[in-house]
């Protein structure tokens, strides 16, 4: 069964939050009111509502990397995930973990990185070159 996840979460200003997933990200906007506004986040839906983001912490062990917890992200075909680094790195987004490769030459193979939307919530974005191996053991 194939479907697309819809995750609503808190950001504390929609203006600068368009801005970065709009702007920065190159996610199309969607509906919205005074309080909200969805984005299509490389074709899921998210839905940002004016608020105070989750708490996170610096608890998720990734590689020698200290990464926030809760986050989330997307998955991008590594062609794709290259593009993004470049952007955000054109944009100077400061990361939590820059591009990586993770597990080169073995199952999993993945770069990825972390980072910040403006509002504090962590995101990361992985790039597989075959999206065969993601679950690869």
């Amino acid at each position: 069964m194939r479907s697309l996840f819809h995750f609503a979460y808190h950001v504390t200003d929609l203006d600068e939050a368009r801005r970065f997933y709009g702007g920065v990200l190159g996610c199309e906007e969607g509906r919205s009111t005074e309080t909200w506004v969805d984005f299509d986040f490389f074709g899921h839906q998210i839905s940002l509502h004016l608020g105070k983001p989750f708490e996170t912490t610096k608890t998720g062990k990734v590689g020698d990397h200290m990464v926030p917890m809760p986050h989330f992200g997307i998955i991008l075909a590594l062609e794709d995930w290259n593009v993004l680094a470049n952007r955000l790195k054109a944009a100077n987004i400061e990361f939590v973990m820059p591009p990586v490769v993770r597990f080169q030459g073995e199952p999993g193979e993945q770069w990825t990185m972390f980072f910040r939307d403006p509002s504090g919530n962590p995101i990361e974005v992985k790039g597989f070159a075959d999206f065969a191996s993601i679950y690869a053991k």
